[in-house]
């Protein structure tokens, strides 16, 4: 058979193209904000990842700059030989400053952390217990560490404890989960699986890809949030939310940072993250350390936006963070539903099945600390009129 047969399989795609509903691949004109122009039409934007709102802080874009002038465009190799730049240096100890933790390891980007992370740490006779809803770059670093994955349902710590019981003692043990899980919105029950992992001897690694910045009082994530700080063995995050950049990190222990950066084939045989990139994720976080209120505005207007989808009549999934899911249950309804509010000016971000259970489906929102209640109420308004208008409220 043709290797390229699969790739004619591209039925549902045709045919919501067909159709005028397809959802993905939009063009920004402008950079990420609050509003941004999407193919011509001027649109509220609550489907980024901007959590803060520093992707168009003027701060921001001059120490890139800066860092072009001073570094060039790139690093033109790893970290590992020519690639490592006393810049990465500084970022690395500013995080590893941040997050209280000993040192910090940064990699191109938030997909290649965990892959970089987890298959140099876990090998052959270890075992990664995991949340079924975990991000898919953990599911496939699991695959690259030639370890046993384990699964247990979703924030269900009786499954957990269950699955922690059966493994022989003898093996070396991770449990890794998402900190905020990307597309409901939920936290973590870190306090339990923090018992759960002293009582059965294994170590604890937090994908806080979307806690960084939103949760805490300063905003260091999850573990700061339920004041477990000390007791997560290995943080991991990205710069391309909170900190307005793009790469990722991990936080650990100097033994384990020294480990990772000697046998992380991830990190070794990947370029370095570029000098803008470096520079731009430096000065978010020193933004973030200056003006910690960014974080509570995030929270405030997150929970505007909820309550007001609820006083709309608006089924959402409800959480503490600023990602609420909205539930649209059907796929084509959710595709229309992303195309009636595009034409109105607001963008959110379909998720279908099998990302989602059948008949679940969910139009993912997410706000910025920047976000404006006038806004808020536009959106809600939209979003109210089309949900009506597809008779899914």
């Amino acid at each position: 058979m043709d290797l390229f047969k699969k790739t004619e399989n591209l039925e549902k795609v045709e045919t919501t193209k067909a159709a005028g509903i397809y959802p993905y691949f939009h063009e920004l004109e402008t950079g990420q904000d609050t509003e941004v122009l999407i193919e011509g039409k001027k649109t509220i934007m609550i489907g980024s990842n901007n959590y803060l709102g520093l992707t168009s802080d003027d701060r921001v874009k001059k120490a890139a700059i800066a860092a072009v002038e001073k570094y060039g465009s790139g690093c033109s190799g790893s970290r590992f030989l020519n690639g490592t730049l006393d810049l990465h240096v500084k970022l690395e100890n500013a995080l590893a400053k941040f997050l209280k933790k000993e040192a910090v390891l940064t990699f191109s980007t938030g997909f290649q952390s965990n892959l970089g992370i987890i298959s140099a740490i876990c090998g052959h006779g270890d075992v990664i217990v995991g949340d079924k809803e975990n991000h898919a770059s953990i599911y496939d670093a699991c695959r690259l560490s030639y370890a046993k994955l384990l699964r247990y349902e979703h924030n269900d710590m009786e499954d957990l404890e269950d699955t922690l019981k059966a493994i022989d003692q003898n093996k070396g043990i991770l449990i890794v989960t998402d900190g905020v899980f990307s597309m409901g919105g939920d936290i973590c029950n870190l306090p339990e699986i923090v018992r759960l992992a002293k009582k059965y001897g294994a170590r604890v690694m937090v994908d806080d890809a979307h806690g960084l910045g939103v949760l805490g009082k300063h905003g260091r994530g999850t573990a700061e949030h339920f004041g477990l700080e000390n007791d997560v063995d290995i943080y991991m995050g990205t710069f391309s939310k909170s900190l307005a950049s793009l790469g990722g990190y991990m936080a650990a222990t100097k033994q384990v940072i020294e480990f990772v950066k000697h046998c992380s084939r991830p990190f070794i045989f990947s370029a370095s993250i570029t000098p803008s990139c470096a520079a731009s994720a430096l000065e978010a976080l020193k933004i973030l350390e200056k003006e910690p209120e960014r974080v509570e505005n995030l929270k405030n207007i997150s929970n505007y936006m909820r309550k007001g989808l609820i006083a709309a009549g608006v089924n959402i999934i409800e959480s503490e963070t600023p990602i609420i899911p909205i539930y649209t249950y059907d796929d084509i309804k959710t595709f229309q539903a992303c195309k009636l509010l595009m034409e109105r000016g607001v963008y959110v971000n379909p998720v279908i099945s099998p990302a989602t259970p059948v008949g679940m489906s969910l139009l993912r929102t997410s706000y910025t600390a920047t976000h404006t209640k006038e806004q808020m109420d536009y959106a809600v308004s939209q979003i109210k009129e089309v949900l009506e208008i597809l008779e899914v409220i």
